[in-house]
């Protein structure tokens, strides 16, 4: 029997069904997991890498191998969360800005363009510290800073279909302008929007792991990545390498599983790769 080779699209597809499953396994596993297995144990200080412990464990004796998988989990959850609130942002704005009038544009521009002036970690932990740090802040510093960019992208998409002529027509027939929006240019922006959103993760990722790390964000019992990174610095020195090497290496691969997810989404809704 001949097999039938696999189109570009179909790998796609299944490369990213890969990639979105591993990220939902280690978000769920952390989320579900049994705080006992990354809780102290006196009696196991200062273990180096094992079969039992494969990555090892630190001055409380704490599994580093699932401290790790439940900060990694909480920043993949957080992540998800302030990306899905700021792509909401970007879009809200972004059709406002190019459908509600001159007035309504220059504001969103003016906003678009103070967010980005601003360096994103000093904004990130001044809105962060400004909301009392925690979960609640981090959240909310994450979704209020990343928006600008894709605002600009959804807001260039939609000057260009509503130059189309079926929008035209919409409009010449009677159909209000929040009404044309509705029917006729948010689904053809939708592309972006879905791009745009899985493309935020990495970034805010990073940036929770990053505010986390300076002090500025999650709280120091908290097992978040920024934290076991800050706590395993201190003890580097001391030749324990592998409390920064293994939450420090799976971090960067997290977050390439998130920026190879958003370019194979990408491709899957190019309309130029259809037939390949």
């Amino acid at each position: 029997m001949t097999l039938i080779p696999l189109n570009r699209r179909t790998k796609t597809v299944a490369l990213a069904a890969v990639i979105l499953a591993l990220l939902a396994t280690i978000a769920l596993s952390g989320l579900l997991m049994n705080p006992a297995l990354y809780g102290p144990n006196y009696d196991l200080k200062w273990l180096a890498p094992s079969l039992s412990h494969p990555f090892g464990t630190d001055y409380l004796g704490r599994d580093m191998f699932f401290r790790t998988l439940k900060g990694l989990s909480t920043s993949i959850l957080i992540g998800s969360l302030a990306a899905a609130v700021s792509a909401v942002i970007a879009l809200t704005l972004g059709l406002l800005a190019a459908t509600a009038g001159n007035t309504t544009d220059k504001v969103v521009s003016y906003f678009v363009d103070l967010f980005m002036g601003i360096p994103h970690l000093v904004l990130l932990m001044l809105i962060s510290f400004a909301l009392g740090k925690g979960l609640r802040g981090v959240i909310l510093a994450v979704a209020l800073t990343h928006w600008p960019a894709l605002t600009r992208v959804i807001r260039a998409e939609v000057l260009q279909v509503r130059g189309a002529q079926f929008v035209k027509t919409a409009r010449k027939l009677g159909a209000s302008r929040f009404a044309v929006a509705f029917s006729h240019i948010i689904p053809h922006v939708v592309p972006q929007f879905i791009i745009g959103l899985i493309l935020l993760f990495p970034h805010a990722v990073l940036h929770e792991a990053s505010i986390t790390f300076l002090g500025f964000g999650l709280g120091v019992d908290t097992p978040a990545i920024g934290i076991i990174l800050s706590e395993s610095l201190k003890h580097i020195v001391q030749g324990m390498w592998w409390l920064v090497f293994f939450p420090g290496a799976l971090l960067v691969t997290i977050v390439l599983l998130f920026d190879r997810l958003g370019s194979e989404i990408k491709l899957l809704l190019d309309p130029s790769s259809v037939q390949e």
